[in-house]
């Protein structure tokens, strides 16, 4: 598996020799709580059945600020991040695939996109993603705050505040 630099306090940003090689045990995932996807994503990751103990915490949250004080929060709301027990930190498409290999079912799917072609494909996959989040596919106009949510086999699904006071949000 490919890693980025670790760049919390005890990692500092250079290549972190001390990480290099440790085992994973346990893997943080830090999401965005507020995205549609990736709320759907989380949901079903923790409908799988897993190999390493997967936590999922909202990215930007008191939990994650309290937990990697040395991480770039804001960045972790714009491109999924996992961190391992030992310190290592995977964003993007390597991110996508230590939590794949994490996975029972997914974990020889996680080995093929560790491949130089393979990471292509996930690199690929992180950019749609992205894109949708983004708004390009209309990601940042679904949002939660704003009362959308996606549920699967229904879709985006409206609901916003009434109109109790007689003024009703617009659209």
């Amino acid at each position: 598996m490919s890693r980025t630099t670790a760049t919390s306090p005890a990692y500092p940003a250079s290549p972190a020799p001390a990480t290099a090689g440790a085992p994973v045990r346990r893997l943080t995932v830090l999401y965005d709580a507020e995205c549609s996807l990736c709320a759907h994503v989380r949901d079903w990751l923790l409908r799988q059945r897993r190999l390493v103990p997967l936590e999922l915490v909202p990215a930007g949250s008191d939990e994650a600020r309290r937990r990697f004080p040395g991480l770039d929060h804001a960045t972790t709301l714009d491109e999924v991040t996992v961190v391992a027990d030992a310190g290592q930190v995977y964003r993007g498409a390597a991110a996508w695939v230590v939590v794949l290999w994490a996975l029972r079912e997914h974990r020889p799917l996680a080995h093929r996109l560790s491949t130089p072609t393979g990471a292509v494909l996930a690199r690929g996959a992180v950019l749609a993603a992205a894109k949708w989040r983004g708004g390009q596919f209309g990601g940042r106009a679904y949002r939660r705050a704003d009362g959308w949510a996606y549920e699967p086999g229904k879709g985006w699904l409206y609901t916003g505040p009434g109109c109790d006071d007689g003024a009703c949000a617009s659209r």
